[in-house]
């Protein structure tokens, strides 16, 4: 019934005076196309827009939530509207709004655009539109206020102040200004700070799991706050899917560990529920995150660490901020006081990197294109005697599978010259600490005598791949293609 109120309501806002204008509603969005998408902006001073292509996965999966949005923001008989655009229909706009990706979302405020930041959930979407369309921090005059907001908001962080011109208060509103994806309160109430048993100068986040809420605690920098509520926000063992994903990847926590288990065979019980007491001890520097191989759609997560899953239960360790770089213990005991080892270890610095490798086929260098892994990579590649040009690809890739033939044919073309050398490398399942491969093929150069490693940036065709070779790499930098092809990128930190 909620819907179909939210659905008329809709409808009968946003109906034009003429048939061209007509905006359709489906689901509580509003069908934005080019013959009404400049009225409808007009007409509506808060616009959220979506750009999106209907085979896309990601917008899939943004769906659901998009559309809850903005049927939970009709109930509140907000401003705010939400709308959508089938940016492979209605490719005018897209070209007009610089749309080159999916999904694309745009919000726009008495008409001007700005690139939306927040999260994919109905709860994140509906917290920065908020956010950008009010002050930093609701004013909550009294308990009925704080009441509500709470009831409004599954995850909602209050500030506590007698004095709201202090400098703590201050401090609390820049903090609140500066994180679109939360919604902040503030009270100088007496009954509230009572209600919710509050010191002065305190600040709560109020959540649905866990403890129910989280005390600020420490010195009260913008920082620091902004820390506290990426932490505080999210479980103290969080589940990877779609919906927390980017707030996985995206808080102020670079290091996860990984649980990956079966919830179906009880691992979580077995082996994760044990180590909460852990997972509190070192949540401000290490993310405690589930994946469970139950689902198909981790199949992907898996081969990025080179696993099957068979192996469950096992964990991995993964730091962000050092280009994904990847940690595997020593064992595969998931007691409390080995993984405890295992964090304090890697916190110390002491813990090397595990990379992929492949074991060394033994016709590897049979035909002329040669076949690199991990382990002699170094051998052949940064072999001074020679140049080598390596092809990092990936077994999916189709611009991979276009380039094999060229590839055989200049390999053939080369093969019994013995200052040049043709390989290939597998880069999903070989692992180089001192390069790192982004998207596929990348195909790089290692010449001779000083091992100067030059990006191959030409078409990839014969012709410019033996131009490129008998200039020794130098034409790569003075004469760049006018147009390269497109090349499919390795797995995103949010798309694991």
């Amino acid at each position: 019934m909620k819907f179909l109120i939210c659905a008329l309501f809709l409808a009968a806002s946003y109906v034009a005076a003429s048939a061209e204008a007509e905006v359709k509603v489906e689901e509580g969005v509003l069908v934005a196309t080019v013959e009404n998408f400049k009225q409808l902006i007009a007409d509506n001073e808060f616009v959220l827009v979506e750009f999106y292509a209907p085979w896309c996965g990601h917008c899939k999966a943004l769906a659901p939530e998009y559309a809850k949005a903005a049927q939970q923001l009709a109930e509140k008989e907000s401003p705010i509207k939400l709308a959508k655009v089938d940016a492979t229909v209605e490719g005018e706009l897209a070209e007009q709004y610089a749309v080159r990706g999916y999904p694309t979302l745009k919000f726009f405020r008495s008409g001007a655009p700005v690139e939306y930041s927040g999260g994919r959930q109905a709860a994140d979407i509906i917290a920065w539109v908020t956010k950008k369309t009010g002050p930093p921090a609701k004013d909550l005059t009294s308990v009925a206020d704080a009441e509500q907001f709470l009831k409004d908001n599954e995850i909602a962080i209050i500030g506590f102040f007698k004095d709201v011109e202090s400098e703590e208060a201050k401090t609390f509103t820049k903090a609140a200004n500066g994180l679109d994806s939360f919604v902040f309160g503030v009270s100088s109430n007496e009954d509230v700070i009572t209600k919710y048993e509050a010191k002065d100068n305190a600040v709560i986040l109020f959540k649905p799991f866990d403890d129910k809420k989280s005390v600020f605690e420490g010195e009260l920098t913008e920082e620091n706050l902004k820390k506290f509520a990426q932490v505080q926000s999210l479980p103290l063992i969080v589940d990877f899917n779609h919906e927390s994903a980017s707030k996985i990847f995206g808080g102020s926590i670079k290091s996860h560990l990984l649980f990956f288990v079966s919830k179906e065979a009880g691992h979580i019980e077995k082996y994760v529920d044990p180590l909460r007491e852990i997972a509190k001890q070192y949540r401000d520097d290490i993310l405690f995150v589930t994946i469970s191989s139950d689902e198909e759609d981790h199949t992907r997560i898996f081969e990025f660490f080179g696993m099957n899953k068979e192996e469950v239960p096992t964990i991995r360790l993964i730091k962000l901020e050092e280009d994904m770089a990847k940690y595997k213990p020593e064992s595969n005991d998931l007691s409390a006081e080995t993984i405890e080892a295992f964090l304090k270890k890697f916190l110390d610095g002491k813990l090397k990197q595990h990379l992929l490798s492949q074991e060394l086929p033994e016709d590897w260098d049979k035909n002329p294109v040669k076949v690199l892994v991990s382990s002699n990579f170094e051998s052949v590649a940064l072999d001074k005697s020679k140049s080598v040009l390596v092809e990092f690809y990936a077994p999916w890739c189709g611009h991979c599978k276009q380039l094999a033939p060229i590839y055989d044919q200049l390999a053939e073309k080369y093969k019994d010259n013995e200052d040049i050398v043709i390989a290939k490398m597998d880069s999903t399942a070989n692992e180089l600490e001192s390069i790192k491969i982004s998207s596929f093929p990348t195909i790089k150069y290692f010449r001779k005598e000083d091992n100067k490693v030059i990006d191959f940036n030409l078409d990839r065709t014969l012709d410019d791949f033996v131009k490129f070779l008998d200039a020794n790499g130098e034409v790569a930098d003075s004469e760049p293609a006018e147009e390269t092809e497109e090349e499919e990128e390795a797995p995103k930190k949010d798309e694991l």
